[in-house]
């Protein structure tokens, strides 16, 4: 391991992209900007090193160095920050108590016609999930590791929704972020015009008058069907369902009128799952 670097200042320049990790709008701002995501989790970093994701640098104390030693002999020219428990602390204001923590560069994301396009290995995505506005990471990641467990091909996400490669939306899916395809949309509800163009029905998961349930839809699926949930609280806007094709809720019982979305995805992406999905 020729790049082991051991600290002892918090404040080394040389750990900035590690500083203030629970400051949660600090970092969602810094972190696109300065080109770079955060993978916690010997498990997580991995996942994320299979799915071609490039590191920075990785960060951790010294009991973890040799669970990691395949990882970071693979990668001799990364630097390894190694630290006592406290300044780990101090340095990114949690205990760290997962293994590691990686900084990635953050890949660029593809637009929407080549996402879908390149789906199911170049075959083209038939089940889509959209994410409107939807500000909760943990909501992000559990949405995300329930469209890699139930076949979803791609994830589509507004410009106003949680980042997925946020710190939390990673940690919660799994790292299932890096191996389901997905890209941030250009601008909303327009960007239902998009999958129009690529040949899909789009749902909206709300409740109406006019609604049909989750059922019907199942029972006559569309060939390639985006399914577009909500933001917490208020649901989708009045724009998306109104440019959608069909409004779909899920039947429910004892007096309860919906789901937490990251519940309404697990539901909706099962439901009408194709049949390789299991």
């Amino acid at each position: 391991m020729p790049n082991l670097v051991r600290v002892t200042d918090p404040s080394d320049p040389r750990l900035h992209d590690y500083t203030d990790l629970t400051d949660v709008r600090l970092r969602t701002a810094r972190e696109p900007a300065e080109g770079l995501f955060m993978a916690e989790s010997s498990n997580v970093i991995r996942r994320a090193l299979r799915a071609g994701h490039r590191p920075r640098s990785f960060l951790m104390a010294d009991k973890w160095l040799e669970s990691m030693a395949d990882v970071l002999v693979a990668h001799p020219d990364v630097p390894v920050f190694v630290a006592d428990e406290a300044v780990l602390r101090d340095i990114t204001g949690f205990h760290l108590h997962r293994g590691a923590l990686a900084a990635m560069h953050r890949p660029v994301l593809p637009d929407v016609a080549t996402l879908l396009a390149g789906a199911r290995d170049g075959q083209g995505a038939r089940r889509v999930a959209v994410l409107e506005d939807i500000v909760d990471h943990t909501n992000v990641g559990a949405i995300f590791r329930s469209a890699a467990g139930l076949g979803v091909d791609a994830v589509l996400v507004t410009p106003r929704c949680a980042d997925p490669l946020y710190r939390r939306s990673v940690r919660v899916s799994m790292g299932t972020v890096f191996q389901v395809p997905w890209t941030r949309l250009a601008a909303w509800p327009t960007g239902i015009d998009d999958l129009h163009d690529a040949g899909f029905d789009v749902a909206a998961l709300a409740l109406g008058e006019d609604a049909v349930t989750l059922d019907d839809l199942a029972a006559d699926p569309p060939e390639r069907l985006a399914l577009v949930l909500g933001t917490e609280g208020d649901g989708l806007s009045r724009g998306a369902v109104a440019a959608s094709d069909h409004v779909v809720r899920i039947p429910m019982a004892g007096q309860v009128d919906s789901l937490n979305v990251a519940a309404a995805s697990a539901v909706a992406f099962w439901a009408t799952r194709l049949p390789e999905a299991g």
